[in-house]
């Protein structure tokens, strides 16, 4: 009776906890609004940033899961969902760009996006989630999710900005004359510092292309956004995926299943079956993943109409008419994707701290020439960080699944690790799962695909490291014991 009680009374904690939360939103929007009609802007960010939160916490929406699950115990629900938000994410974005209201802007494509999807996906992995999983887990009250995200900060911070005689004699001779040769405002020294030189003589130089622009169509045209971007880019290799999935982890089952009730188990039918079985087995997944891919898309229309209302590309527009200009970058923007995205605000976090403590950071194209580092209090990025994490736990409080967690010294050590590799991998990148991966593949560009092959081939290498350190310290402990 008395533990009755005391659960009673901590469900009735945890919904005034979550009152609290929206309270907290709901007045700080209309009291902002009130001060200057330009942090609607920042408002528009947040509160989609709290349903990306909700839908990432009610289908336990987590790239990461996706692939341990599927590798090391054959479940492909979470994958399932991935594939669905991509598929109506684009379905969205492409009447979004058709109608010349969308916001993305395609990242080059090359071998290298492999290569930094590998790095990020072995760093998942490690960490026991992706970069939008660690933040919802943030939102539940885990301790080791927020130690992922601050690995995540420091390192995207210091790899971008790391300087010296050594770093440069790391960087091929091409690299460093290229980025010379783009002459560059004389704030930011491209020459110097291996990132930089990475972006600016090596990156920049591949073509940022699109699947209609592949095809000599404007992204803008119906053949472009439908048929090309959307049908060839999306839909048609995700059922492509899917049917890998179901070929190799699900069918077998599913028919033994099927025959073991007395059904039919051979023949197209049957398998059709199966292949429908697996998309619907999780219904709460599938459901955050239509609502995600959703609001993905409604998120790149609304803000681009805040931006023809106020007549701007960039809040860094708005930012100089309210005489908010430290951390603005050379060209006077700032960090506005116009959509979802996740790891570059956490970068600017521990960047502005920096420039703050004194110690120049605005002399790197990460910081200087692409993103800034604003006061995080008008840098609208950084609220959708914050709005995605308390709208993570406005459902985990309204589900009672809010609890403060203490990380094991080993759970952070791994949590640390893993959030390193994703820092790196998502500034190789130019972005993590979700504006490397999930963003670009659903707006049609390649570059998303060859991301998400390596972001696949590490997190499969990273749970059979992860399964080989947990049987040894497993027959370790039987050992001793």
């Amino acid at each position: 009776m008395e533990a009755a009680m005391q659960t009673e009374a901590w469900e009735q904690k945890n919904k005034k906890r979550m009152f609290y939360v929206i309270a907290f939103l709901s007045v700080a929007t209309v009291a902002t609004y009130f001060i200057n009609q330009y942090y609607i802007y920042i408002a528009a960010y947040t509160w989609f940033g709290v349903i990306y939160g909700m839908c990432l916490q009610y289908g336990r929406f987590c790239f990461s899961s996706a692939f341990r699950d599927l590798f090391a115990v054959g479940v492909p629900r979470m994958v399932v969902g991935i594939m669905i938000a991509m598929i109506f994410f684009a379905f969205v974005s492409s009447f979004v760009t058709a109608s010349k209201l969308s916001t993305f802007h395609a990242a080059p494509v090359g071998s290298f996006m492999i290569i930094a999807g590998f790095i990020f996906g072995v760093g998942m992995v490690f960490a026991g989630g992706c970069a939008s999983g660690s933040l919802y887990k943030t939102g539940e009250g885990s301790g080791a999710a927020m130690l992922v995200l601050l690995s995540i900060s420091i390192t995207q911070s210091i790899f971008v900005a790391i300087r010296g005689n050594w770093v440069n004699k790391l960087v091929p001779q091409s690299w460093h004359d290229s980025a010379v040769a783009k002459n560059l405002p004389p704030q930011i020294k491209a020459g110097d510092g291996w990132m930089d030189q990475y972006l600016a003589g090596f990156v920049w130089n591949h073509p940022d292309i699109t699947f209609a622009r592949m095809f000599g169509f404007a992204d803008e045209s119906v053949t472009g956004a439908f048929i090309l971007n959307t049908f060839v880019g999306v839909i048609l290799p995700a059922a492509l995926v899917l049917l890998w999935v179901y070929l190799v982890w699900v069918r077998k089952s599913f028919l033994k299943k099927r025959m073991a009730a007395g059904q039919v188990a051979t023949g197209f039918g049957a398998n059709l079956a199966g292949y429908w079985s697996m998309i619907t087995a999780s219904k709460r997944t599938a459901l955050a993943g239509l609502v995600l891919g959703i609001a993905c898309g409604f998120h790149m229309f609304v803000m681009k109409g805040l931006q023809l209302r106020f007549g701007v590309h960039n809040f860094g527009e708005l930012m100089q008419r309210m005489d908010l200009t430290f951390g603005l970058t050379v060209k006077g923007t700032v960090f506005d994707p116009g959509y979802w995205y996740v790891t570059t605000q956490e970068a600017q976090w521990v960047g502005w701290v920096v420039q703050k403590m004194g110690i120049e950071n605005m002399d790197n194209i990460f910081f200087g020439l692409t993103n800034g580092i604003p006061n995080p209090l008008f840098n609208p990025a950084d609220w959708m960080t914050i709005g995605l994490i308390l709208g993570a736990s406005i459902l985990a409080l309204s589900a009672n699944e809010f609890k403060w967690k203490k990380p094991t010294m080993e759970l952070a050590f791994w949590a640390i690790l893993g959030g390193a590799l994703m820092g790196i991998g998502s500034r190789l990148a130019l972005g993590c799962n979700v504006g490397g991966f999930l963003i670009r593949i659903s707006n049609g560009n390649p570059a998303g695909w060859l991301f998400g092959i390596g972001m696949v081939g590490g997190a499969f290498l990273g749970v059979k490291i992860f399964n080989w350190y947990t049987e040894r310290k497993m027959a370790k402990e039987m050992e001793a014991f």
